[in-house]
Parts: structure tokens; sequence; C-alpha cells
């Protein structure tokens, strides 16, 4: 049987044969590309029968390898189910194809006048299908929380084809195990979901966003704690080094801040609401926290265009780092309390291992993006002590009740660092949910699991 969509040619399967992940490369026997969930359901159900595996991608952004054809088979690109179905504006509801582009109805939902927070950096790319599978965060959790909060319901496929609806349309579900929470952050490996039903917000009408610098990187994530101590609550609090402001203003090819010295920690701060005043108040009162945590500057951005500079050097950090060569990037995440002990021991690690590090992230929510460089660290050095480093870098996230990843994953990449979060009888649990859904390991086989 000969399916028209499903693609052989090497062009073809190089180009599906990567995602944003450190350098790695997996070349997939053919690259299926359906355009109805009927087609998706046909292919599924052709490949289950003859053993096929299948990994499922969206718009292969992922940072843990976790669309990677690791064991060969075929990647289903769900790219072309990308249509918005519909926006209930009474409801504040959203039913969306995998493949709809982030950015995409973000910006569909606020001509509406709704908002829909889940906001990662590679919003202009990735897809909700590949938001869900990761449970993805970005800039502003702090405040909303991630994509989970978010997804009602789902409409997918068993990797045999056959069908499955999860959740509601309702906000309140009370009925049976809750499938929909155990897909989202799945990584493709137990279903392969088409459309998602969605949670939307009222879209607030003002916005203020602020840029602190601190004369030591670890007085800025000192501040996060004490910003929100006080009772206040910023749509996003994002922590940048001084070297990663450097690496985005190179890739970009634009100076942003006149002065930088004294500088070497910044926190890019917003908040929204409905009241300008009120927000200019908690603006100021952020501002003076800052000052008496270690701050030496600010910037305020006056209009649209200010504000939306400063989020555009933001927001290219991973895609700057990645194009400076080889790199290791990890998605650590720690109570905001131990944020400045996690940063320390980063430097720490650099200095006894060799490495050099560049890091920034969501610290409003305790999720700190490590991006070790590989600059001219010899093969041996890079292949067998970074790993190393690494393992220690994560049992000390661990030791201080932590987590391996804040939202990109564990894929293929982090699955060996798998038993340092849980003990053997857990992962057993998961192991044994995987084969009830996927009895024979088809789909997205090789992730997560050591």
């Amino acid at each position: 049987m000969r399916f028209p969509r499903v693609e052989t040619s090497i062009e073809i399967r190089e180009k599906y044969s990567r995602d944003w992940t450190e350098d790695l490369q997996f070349l997939p026997d053919a690259v299926a590309l359906p355009e109805s969930p009927e087609e998706l359901q046909e292919i599924l159900t052709y490949a289950y029968e003859r053993d096929i595996p299948i990994v499922p991608a969206g718009g292969r952004t992922g940072l843990s390898g976790g669309m990677l054809p690791v064991q060969g088979g075929w990647i289903v690109s769900l790219e072309k189910l990308n249509q918005i179905i519909s926006i209930d504006t009474r409801n504040l509801l959203a039913t969306v194809q995998a493949g709809v582009i982030t950015q995409d109805l973000q910006e569909a939902v606020e001509a509406k006048g709704l908002f829909y927070p889940p906001d990662p950096s590679s919003r202009g790319s990735c897809t909700i299908g590949g938001n869900i599978a990761h449970n993805a965060g970005g800039v502003r959790a702090v405040k909303y929380g991630t994509t989970r909060e978010y997804v009602l319901g789902l409409e997918a496929f068993l990797p045999d084809g056959r069908p499955l609806r999860t959740g509601s349309h309702t906000l309140k579900n009370s009925t049976g195990y809750n499938l929909t929470h155990l897909l989202v952050g799945s990584e493709g490996t137990l279903a392969i979901f088409h459309t998602a039903t969605l949670k939307l917000l009222p879209k607030p009408l003002h916005v203020r966003t602020l840029l602190l610098g601190f004369s030591h990187p670890s007085a800025a994530v000192e501040a996060v704690v004490q910003i929100l101590q006080k009772g206040l609550l910023p749509t996003a609090i994002e922590f940048m080094e001084k070297d990663a402001v450097r690496f985005g203003e190179a890739y970009l090819g634009e100076f942003f801040y006149a002065s930088m010295e004294g500088v070497e920690g910044l926190l890019l701060v917003e908040v929204d609401g409905n009241h300008a005043e009120a927000l200019e108040a908690e603006c100021l009162q952020i501002e003076e926290i800052a000052y008496e945590a270690g701050a030496v500057k600010s910037w305020y951005a006056q209009t649209a265009d200010e504000r939306e500079r400063l989020w555009r050097l933001r927001r290219c950090l991973g895609i700057a780092v990645k194009s400076s060569g080889p790199y290791k990037e990890e998605d650590t995440v720690v109570p905001r309390s131990v944020l400045p002990h996690l940063l320390a021991k980063v430097k720490e690690l650099g200095n006894r291992y060799g490495f050099r590090s560049v890091c920034y992230g969501h610290v409003g929510d305790g999720n700190l993006h490590v991006n070790i460089l590989r600059d001219d660290l010899p093969q041996h050095i890079w292949e067998e002590d970074i790993p190393r480093a690494i393992e220690e870098l994560f049992h000390f996230v661990i030791s201080h009740k932590g987590a391996l990843s804040g939202e990109h994953g564990i894929g293929w990449v982090q699955r060996r660092y798998m038993p340092i979060q849980f003990t053997a009888d857990e992962l057993l649990l998961m192991k044994g949910l995987k084969k009830v859904f996927d009895p024979k390991g088809l789909l997205n086989p090789g992730k997560i699991f050591p």
C-alpha cells in the first residue's frame, strides 16, 4: 500500500532528522505528512500492523531530542494539521489542531480580546502539539502556569490507530482518572493527539516592562525571591547573564544597552493588568526592591516597540547560543530560594571541569537554563567529563527538591539521568503505563527511560 503523503526521498528524510537539540541527527526511514485526522489514523494503523516505529513531530524546536528517530521508523509530522477550528468567546475556549503555531493562536485569540498565556521563546515556530507533549512553560509561567493548566481535553489516537478522547469542555471535571493530564508532558510516547480544547482568559488591558541590571548574577536571582516575598506576582521574571546578552546582541546584530559597565546579571520583568496606575505603582515597588537587593541600573520600556525590542533579545538567546557552536543545555528547575546556590554550583562545576557556561531562564518559577559551551574542549573531556559534571549538577538539583527538567522534557539526551530523580519502583510504574498504551513499544521508542 502506498500513501500519497509518505515521503522517502533523502532530502525530506534529512530535513526531519534533527530538532534543536545540540548537533544530533538520526535519519528516519520515511516521513508522513497527514492532512487530516483520518489520514493520521490510517497511517498509524498501517504502521502498527507492520511493527514500524512512529515518532510524532511538530515544529521540531525541542531541546531534549524528543522527536529524533533514534530507532529509525517513520516521522509523523503534524504540521499540516494546522487549523484553528473554533474560538468560543462566550465560554473562553479554543479548539485547535496540533500543528497550529503557538504565536498564530495567541494572535488569533487576542484579536478577539482573549488571551492564551503559555508563551515559549520559540512561539513563532513551535506548535501547540509540541507544547502539550512537553508541557511547555515559557516566560509567563510564574503568573499563569504551564501548558497543562490550559488543556481541557484532547482528541488522540493510540499507537494502533484506535481513537481516544480525554477531558471535556468544562473547567471542572472529577470524572475518573485524568488522562488529559497524563498525556500532557508524555513526549509523544503514549498517544498522538491531533486536536486540543484549550482554556482562554480575558486579555489584560495594560502591560509594563522593565529591565534591571545587577553587579552580580547572584544578586539578580536573590532579588526574585524578595520580589515574590513582598506579595508581588509579575507576569514574567527572566534572568540573563551578561554573557547571554552579548550572545544575543551578536546574533541579532544589534547593540542593546548604551552601558553595561558594572552589570553582570539582568532581570527582565513584566507586569500586566487592567489598571495602568496600579501597574506603574507595582513597577516602582519592584524597582525599589531590586535596588535594595543590589541593582545598579534600570531601563524602562516607554513604548510598545521598546518592549518588543527587550523581548526580542530574550527570546533569541537559545538559538543565539546554539549558533555559536556545539553546546549542551540543561533545563534545571529548583525552588526559587535555591536559585542563587544553583547558579553558584554551575560556576563551581565549570571551574572544576574546565567548561564555560552561559545561564539564563525563567527564574520567576525557578527554571534556569544552563548552557555548557564546547569551545575548544578536547573530545574525550566533552564526551566523558562533561556528562559527569552534568550528573553532579543534577544530584545537586534533586538534593534541593528540584527536577531534571522544567519544560524541555527528558527525551533522548536526559534519559540516562532519570534514576537520579526516580527510584526503580517509580520508573517501573511509568514503564507499566507506557506498556498499557503502547504494548509493542512502537510510539517514540528510546525516549524518557534509561
